[in-house]
């Protein structure tokens, strides 16, 4: 185990350590806090920003805690915010991040990484789906992988930001599949409605996102829907199948999480796991999870970081195998 993750599981293990003391009641109720601040780590109206601001709605309307901020440091995948965090001394300070910024670290070669500020909780989940064209003469994600085994560069696949969710699902799927990672054809478009727009004018063989970039497309016909990366089918496309039930063993979910600045304080840190933690059990928060289509994923204490360190060690080594970084 490198000195990385060594500390990576010291720290979270301390985290365990902090959330019980906090719910034994030998520290301030995080509903005392006079105030929170939160960072989405992006431009306004992506799926962290969005993220942050219905948690700040929750919190506010159930009154955990009053006076909530959300604010925006865009940049790098998140790397920027990250950066800004690793300097912070605020123990008020939240950011929200997720596996998009696994990827970027990397990618972006960023100075600071996962392991240089404090993890609180990760929140929830979103499966992928990949799809194909109406017109694909291929029916499953099965046909397809064949295909895109014996010919990976002319088969090529739509999805975000290069580095993100959707390139990480790709190159899994590919190795999977048996094809080479670093032959993998992969369209990067900067928003979904251009991946989708190529999709449907037939200039992709597939394409990945969330399910609810496709999701209406495929119950509409105009795409198939080949399969979901999740553990389980998802309500919103319910004949859909999972990646697993076509074959292959790939899971991945677009999750989304929580940490805060270094150097952080026992009780402090106790009281935003507590926060976060009474946020998440609300049914405020299950109509935002349902509304919004999100997995419950919620992890705090080692559990999440060690879910951070086997995430941080995947995300690795498939962006290398797919040359990336």
């Amino acid at each position: 185990m490198g000195l990385s993750r060594r500390r990576f599981l010291a720290g979270a293990l301390s985290t365990t350590a902090l959330a019980a003391t906090g719910c034994a009641g030998t520290v301030a109720k995080p509903g005392d806090l006079s105030r929170l601040r939160v960072m989405a780590p992006a431009s306004p109206g992506g799926g962290w920003d969005t993220t942050a601001r219905l948690l700040q709605r929750v919190i506010r309307s159930t009154a955990i805690a009053r006076n909530v901020q959300v604010f925006n440091v865009e940049g790098a995948g998140g790397t920027i915010g990250l950066g800004q965090l690793s300097r912070e001394t605020d123990d008020a300070l939240l950011m929200m991040m997720g596996l998009v910024m696994v990827g970027a670290i990397e990618t972006n070669k960023s100075s600071v990484g996962l392991t240089d500020v404090t993890p609180v909780a990760r929140l929830l989940g979103e499966p992928e789906i990949i799809v194909a064209p109406a017109a694909s003469p291929y029916d499953s994600l099965g046909d397809f992988v064949r295909a895109w085994k014996d010919d990976p560069r002319g088969l090529p696949i739509a999805g975000g930001s290069a580095g993100g969710t959707d390139q990480v699902l790709a190159g899994l799927l590919g190795t999977a599949g048996g094809v080479d990672p670093k032959q993998i054809n992969y369209i990067a478009y900067s928003g979904g409605g251009q991946s989708l727009a190529a999709l449907l004018g037939n200039q992709v063989a597939a394409g990945i996102s969330g399910i609810g970039e496709y999701g209406p497309q495929v119950l509409s016909g105009d795409l198939k829907g080949w399969a979901v990366s999740s553990e389980e089918r998802s309500a919103q496309v319910p004949d859909v199948p999972t990646i697993k039930e076509a074959g292959f063993d790939v899971v991945v979910s677009n999750w989304r999480g929580l940490m805060t600045h270094p150097g952080i304080g026992e009780q402090p840190l106790a009281d935003l796991i507590e926060l976060v933690q009474r946020a998440h059990d609300t049914p405020e928060w299950r109509d935002v999870l349902a509304k919004q289509g999100w997995d419950d994923e919620f992890l705090a204490g080692a559990d999440y970081g060690r879910f951070l360190a086997d995430e941080e060690q995947r995300v690795s080594t498939i962006l290398r195998q797919i040359g990336l970084v």
